[in-house]
């Protein structure tokens, strides 16, 4: 076990913070109803939340981006999104009293994400949790985006602190490929999205927990 000084952790978001599936579920369902095709669950579109414009339209189509008309439908899946992302989406249970535990820690805190800013930044500005985050890198911040480590190393660059001091914790294994290639010691949010399908133990994280608060543990030990 390393026994790395921690001064900051970062989270993933879709999956990590919030659970915002329903809502991306929700606008990839109606462009199905509104083509005439059958309602699906959300049940079906959870497992691939994490995925963005990808996973809600491979699930609602059958598509993939190599697709000719991926890109159009991807459009009108970022407007669809757009007018109702705050309607179902929540912060994970545990995840506020986490957030508040770091900080009484004395620990920096922040976000990097996938997400474009298009849509982290009126997310963020409108869930109080994110008032306190220190850093938030949405997946167009950067020329690069994850497994690229370069997000990440601007969050580290925001929050003055070195890579190596930073927990990277994210629900998807290309987090743990971005933390790994920061220098960040890594940990897998089985509750997430990925978590259940997932073979976690395959991406090489430095731990794995099941619920937020179990990080704080983890922290400790390590």
């Amino acid at each position: 076990m390393s026994t790395r000084r921690t001064e900051a952790v970062l989270f993933d978001l879709d999956g990590t913070l919030i659970d915002s599936a329903p809502d991306l579920g929700a606008a990839a369902d109606q462009m199905r109803t509104e083509r005439g095709l059958p309602s699906l669950p959300l049940a079906r579109y959870r497992p691939m939340a994490g995925a963005g414009a990808r996973g809600m339209l491979g699930v609602a189509f059958g598509i993939t981006p190599e697709a000719p008309d991926f890109p159009l439908l991807r459009e009108e899946f970022f407007v669809k999104y757009e007018s109702r992302m705050l309607l179902n989406t929540q912060v994970f249970e545990g995840v506020a009293e986490l957030v508040e535990a770091l900080k009484a820690s004395g620990l920096q805190w922040g976000v990097v994400t996938n997400k474009s800013e298009r849509f982290t930044v009126p997310l963020t500005r409108a869930m109080a949790l994110f008032e306190s985050a220190r850093a938030i890198v949405s997946g167009d911040t950067t020329p690069h985006a994850k497994p690229h480590p370069e997000p990440l190393f601007e969050a580290a660059r925001r929050l003055g602190v070195a890579p190596e001091h930073c927990v990277y914790v994210g629900d998807d294994e290309r987090d743990m490929m971005a933390g790994r290639a920061a220098g960040m010691r890594t940990v897998a949010a089985t509750y997430g999205y990925m978590g259940e399908q997932a073979e976690v133990a395959r991406w090489e994280a430095d731990a794995a927990i099941a619920s937020p608060m179990e990080l704080l543990q983890w922290l400790k030990q390590a």
